[in-house]
């Protein structure tokens, strides 16, 4: 690779609050040879507002969905826009570090065969203060549909003919959209992790897989892993025994308490691994 386009894709939906903080943090990197796709999945706060901000930058590019199509469909449509060789999502209330696109560009430069490489990231509040590193996230050895303890983390970047290699974004997906393509990934080719901190997360009440989306985010973590049993042809009920124990806790130990596990309505998860299962 000589130079390459990096595409950062970024699906939005009323995150207009937190929005220039996201998009500034790409100005300012280091390495300059980049594009943003953004795609509004019809958004109803002031983003449209702040659209106008960057009409004149050729580099910001803005595209629409006429109606709200959820998460897997705006980030698969994002992905289908890009023509980056390096892609690599920033949700639109976090942040990269200056040197994260540099630092991933070099990365991908010297491993041809990696389809996907991952850093370690720095958790914030929403005003970006009391700031709390999570990492290491090494794989040691695994695969990540089988690592106990290995998390993929952002700062998440993959070469794009590696994803056209698989089955891409599955556009059904409402939560979990990014574990399910790290699966598909690591299918295609080799997945390598780097400890940096290259991406800040923040956390606030809106965020999609936090207070009361949690425990929805983790339904749909299963479906993934159940999908990702198909492809490759293995028992999934062997693999959820096995790992989902570990999974949940090292996923989630922050954050849900025993109570809500012991109160979620299960039925919810019934229907919905009767819908992806057929």
């Amino acid at each position: 690779m000589n130079n390459p386009l990096f595409s950062v894709l970024i699906a939005q939906y009323n995150n207009g609050k937190y929005l220039q903080e996201a998009i500034n943090s790409v100005k300012a990197q280091t390495y300059t040879n980049w594009e943003i796709i953004l795609v509004d999945d019809a958004s109803t706060d002031n983003s449209k507002e702040l659209y106008k901000l960057y009409e004149d930058d050729p580099r910001i590019k803005i595209f629409y969905n006429e109606v709200n199509r959820g998460c897997g469909y705006t980030k698969r449509r994002c992905v289908e826009l890009a023509i980056g060789e390096i892609c690599g999502f920033l949700d639109p209330d976090d942040l990269i570090t200056p040197n994260a696109l540099e630092t991933m560009v070099n990365l991908h430069s010297q491993n041809e065969q990696a389809s996907l490489i991952y850093s370690n990231y720095i958790q914030t509040d929403e005003n970006l203060k009391k700031r709390k590193k999570f990492g290491p996230h090494p794989l040691l050895g695994f695969d990540y549909l089988t690592s106990h303890t290995g998390y993929i983390s952002h700062f998440a970047t993959f070469k794009r003919n590696s994803y056209f290699k698989t089955q891409g974004i599955d556009a059904k997906y409402k939560l979990a959209v990014d574990q399910d393509l790290y699966y598909k990934l690591e299918e295609v080719g080799s997945v390598i992790y780097t400890n940096s901190y290259l991406y800040i997360y923040r956390i606030h009440a809106g965020g999609i897989s936090v207070n009361d989306n949690e425990l929805a985010a983790f339904s749909w973590k299963i479906v993934a892993i159940i999908d990702a049993c198909k492809r490759r042809n293995i028992d999934f009920e062997k693999i959820i025994s096995k790992d989902l124990y570990y999974k949940f806790l090292y996923c989630y130990r922050y954050d849900i308490k025993i109570g809500k596990i012991l109160l979620y309505p299960l039925r919810k998860l019934k229907k919905l691994f009767t819908i992806i299962l057929k």
